[in-house]
């Protein structure tokens, strides 16, 4: 039986704040959709209690990417082949780039949002540990209030937030990375298009020469939800990157996931590739391309 919902869209912000005040479960906000509806064919439990679908895409003020004095604000409904054209971004917020460049094919990456990435909170989600090593904000509405909350305190487990019922994340800000910074991020998948990530690094570093002078590390897939590793962060400052120390590195974020994770069925393959993918991304980022781009 096809799922029965009602369809609404709303001419402004407002409209559709107004429409999800009830607070009820059953009304849910449509960005893109690429979640939601593949959700409501297969008759998920997280979407079959919907009864009201209220559409904010196209919304403008959800959809704009501007710079500002502190660093850049993306609206939670830009499309993931927005994100990835603007030039700004390109250049200043790469990662972000290239991870949302990864995502599905040119087709879903024309209609998903990154707001709807996020707010799914599914554990592969590709935008989320380039926006956690990029310290990113979340600008959250509803009718009656507003609020601000970093990306990594509104992740809380798999496909849930601290989104309440009866609001919007309207607007991502990310500030401005201090110069001097480099990075990469990495995602494997089963093949190399229209996959679902199985592993996800971000990776930024500051350096000084050899010293590491401030790591910022964050990964999907492999762990419950994406998260910045911020205990080996503090361990990695100061240190000189020399290939053993960057290995020791490797096999204390294989510990730290194996903590967050335990074991599973999945571990023996996973775990060695994730350390050393992340050896080969400090490798190329602290040693070989240390004077490299700004990230």
């Amino acid at each position: 039986m096809r799922h029965q919902f009602e369809f609404i869209k709303p001419a402004t912000l407002q409209e559709a704040l107004d429409l999800l005040s009830e607070g009820s479960p059953a009304v849910r906000p449509l960005a893109g959709g690429t979640d939601i509806i593949a959700g409501l064919h297969q008759d998920a439990p997280r979407f079959t209690g919907i009864k009201k679908l209220v559409d904010i895409h196209g919304l403008p003020e959800l959809a704009a990417i501007r710079e500002t004095e502190t660093g850049i604000s993306i609206g939670a409904a830009a499309t993931f082949s927005e994100i990835e054209n603007k030039p700004i971004i390109r250049k200043k917020y790469p990662l972000l780039a290239k991870a949302v460049s990864t995502i599905g094919s040119l087709q879903i990456r024309n209609r998903a949002t990154i707001g709807g990435n996020f707010t799914n909170n599914a554990p592969c989600a590709d935008s989320v540990p380039p926006l956690l090593v990029y310290d990113a904000h979340l600008n959250i509405r509803s009718k009656k209030a507003n609020r601000s909350l970093p990306l990594k305190e509104f992740l809380t487990t798999p496909y849930r937030t601290q989104l309440q019922p009866d609001e919007l994340v309207t607007e991502i800000v990310l500030p401005r990375t201090p110069d001097g910074f480099s990075g990469d991020f990495y995602k494997l998948g089963r093949r190399r298009g229209v996959a679902i990530s199985r592993i996800t690094l971000a990776v930024l570093a500051k350096m000084r020469g050899r010293v590491i002078q401030e790591l910022r590390i964050a990964a999907g897939a492999v762990t419950p939800i994406g998260v910045r590793f911020q205990e080996l962060e503090k361990m990695a400052a100061g240190k000189i990157a020399n290939p053993d120390f960057l290995k020791e590195l490797a096999q204390e974020l294989g510990k730290q996931v194996l903590d967050k994770t335990g074991l599973r069925w999945s571990t023996a393959y996973k775990l060695p590739v994730t350390q050393q993918m992340f050896y080969q991304l400090l490798h190329q980022i602290c040693i070989r391309n240390s004077n490299g781009r700004v990230a």
